[in-house]
């Protein structure tokens, strides 16, 4: 199948010519995002592979229908930046990643707890100046401390076993109440009031649907602990950055630790190092030293890699073939 695969970086590019030695499907990596202005690169291809940044609206995939493109593959478990209304209204398959490797971003939330509290990055940089003082560096024990997680998916599944390891005592908010974590966890489910109240780090493991968009505003901030550290590791608009940013220029949070930001398209996965970031809000956000910010990097492991490629050049296969799509997204309305 030919396959029109966008936004592409050297760290997938790598791992989907491996895994394509098995599929043998013809791929063409481009750099530029899919939306509306580059749809017209998917000319002659069957298929477009998108990521987490791409804008497949519907003013999009009605010209990615006119180009020929029978499907559309998402190399990411969130399908939000897609119109899978529109999509099958077209007749074009949505198919996703649902699982790669839910230990890859668990840990990566567990580094950046680690990383803010013991102010790991901090430390690293005095030390290259050879400043060896350790003046506003103290932690605290995570032993002990109350977690809040929200959404405890394979995702908030993974990371509840982590912190569980560590001695923290384990709240959690979702709509389906896991059996196996209460029992062998000891994981109290609660309310998300109750949840912000209670919890001195939280850490949140949802998807970014309507029901979730700033579930993390102004008035979850009024709510939390003045100490709370806030850790984001599965969309950016799950948090109002103007909210965040505000309840930290006030003193109303002790730490945010993020690998996603709510506008980060067009900045995140591109070095900015040159021409500098033009976005006031995230300039803000990092001149705060209580905030550690990753840049959407929690996938990333060899391992997650591995499963993305063959999950999406499996489901391709599959489609090609004329067999069911396991990972395909449905329209629920």
């Amino acid at each position: 199948m030919k396959l029109a695969f966008f936004d592409s970086h050297g760290f997938d590019r790598k791992a989907f010519q491996k895994s394509n030695t098995a599929y043998h499907h013809e791929i063409t990596f481009f750099e530029p995002r899919l939306k509306l202005e580059t749809a017209h690169m998917a000319q002659g291809f069957e298929a477009v592979c998108a990521f987490v940044n791409d804008r497949v609206d519907r003013e999009t995939i009605q010209n990615l229908k006119n180009l020929g493109v029978r499907i559309i593959a998402l190399r990411s478990a969130g399908f939000n930046q897609v119109d899978i209304k529109a999509a099958q209204e077209y007749k074009i398959p949505v198919v996703r990643v649902p699982e790669y490797s839910p230990y890859a971003v668990a840990e990566h939330a567990v580094a950046l707890i680690l990383a803010m509290n013991r102010h790991i990055h901090r430390s690293y940089n005095r030390v290259r100046e050879m400043n060896f003082s350790l003046d506003g560096l103290v932690g605290f024990d995570l032993h002990g401390k109350t977690v809040g997680v929200i959404g405890t998916g394979r995702i908030g599944q993974a990371f509840v076993r982590i912190m569980h390891g560590f001695g923290c005592q384990l709240l959690a908010y979702d709509p389906v109440p896991n059996a196996v974590l209460r029992d062998q966890y000891e994981v109290d489910y609660v309310s998300l009031r109750e949840l912000f109240a209670n919890s001195d780090i939280i850490s949140l493991h949802v998807p970014l649907l309507p029901e979730t968009k700033h579930l993390i505003d102004e008035k979850a901030l009024l709510a939390m602990k003045p100490t709370v550290m806030l850790v984001n590791t599965s969309r950016g608009a799950l948090v109002k950055t103007s909210a965040l940013t505000q309840a930290l220029k006030n003193g109303r949070i002790g730490f945010a630790a993020l690998d996603v930001y709510e506008e980060e398209e067009g900045i995140f996965f591109h070095d900015m190092s040159e021409s500098g970031v033009q976005d006031d809000v995230l300039a803000r956000l990092i001149t705060f030293p209580n905030v550690l910010i990753t840049s959407h990097q929690a996938f990333l492991t060899h391992e997650a890699l591995a499963n993305i490629a063959d999950t999406t050049l499996g489901s391709l296969r599959a489609f090609e073939q004329g067999g069911r799509l396991d990972h395909e997204v449905i329209w629920k309305g």
